[in-house]
């Protein structure tokens, strides 16, 4: 079967400095990925080079079959690879509402939709299908800007999915989100993505996260990837535990024993 996304020896240099060391990853069809390490070790090089953000000095990158190395950015969006960002991308003067038609006008990718109305019929439709999907219709006609963390996270990833894309790559989904919340704007989100059949990449820190909602992990260290494979047995890697977690897992063991 065709990996829905493939890196076959993706490097990357800026200047003396190493970004991205041989990364060979395949990623099936509705996976949900994990992505960890600390920071600069090198996730956020390979999410850019994925998305078109970055080219790679050398290697390639194939999304089903077909190779998008060179491919700009919004090339590989219209081709169904979104991502969100770590601060969301909202605009906040308009509604939540607005802020999804305004997202739908650019994934038409037409001048036409450029000098239209976006209150058209078909994309209100879609904006109020997607707000009830991500649980923010209650939120439509709110201000952006004066929404909580935990929302605007929501929002944020509803505008890079709004056309369905095939895979979505998400930058640390619960950074700034109460530990209140965390699980229940997980559990929205994973829901909603899992519905429209996408496979999923997301950055995460909190090994709480990364635990209860990934099926498997991929970590970074010094540009390189450490571990591959399930959540638990990528967690327990002894270079994952000396690199990324620290005692962390070792830690929580002993606390639940206690």
């Amino acid at each position: 079967m065709v990996p829905a996304l493939e890196a076959k020896g993706l490097h990357k240099t800026f200047g003396a400095v190493i970004g991205a060391a041989d990364i060979h990853v395949a990623v099936a069809e509705g996976e949900v990925l994990g992505i960890i390490g600390a920071n600069g070790a090198g996730k956020t090089t390979f999410v850019n080079m994925v998305t078109g953000h970055l080219k790679p000095s050398r290697g390639t990158i194939h999304f089903l079959g077909q190779d998008i190395t060179d491919l700009p950015s919004r090339a590989i969006t219209q081709l169904g690879i979104c991502r969100s960002f770590q601060i969301p991308q909202l605009f906040g003067n308009l509604t939540v509402l607005d802020n999804l038609l305004v997202a739908i006008g650019v994934m038409e990718a037409s001048a036409r939709a450029l000098w239209q109305r976006f209150r058209r019929p078909e994309p209100l439709a879609l904006a109020r299908e997607t707000l009830q999907r991500y649980g923010l219709t209650s939120y439509a006609e709110s201000k952006a800007s004066l929404l909580p963390q935990g929302v605007r996270k929501l929002l944020d990833i509803a505008m890079a999915t709004v056309r369905a894309p095939r895979i979505v790559l998400l930058d640390e989904p619960t950074s700034g989100i109460s530990t209140d919340e965390k699980f229940a704007i997980m559990d929205t989100l994973m829901t909603a993505l899992k519905a429209a059949d996408t496979t999923v990449l997301f950055v995460e820190h909190d090994m709480e996260i990364v635990e209860r909602y990934a099926r498997r992990v991929l970590a970074f260290y010094d540009g390189r990837v450490i571990a591959d494979g399930p959540t638990a047995e990528a967690l327990a890697s002894a270079e994952v535990r000396q690199y990324v977690i620290g005692g962390e897992v070792d830690r929580r063991a002993v606390t639940a024993r206690a």
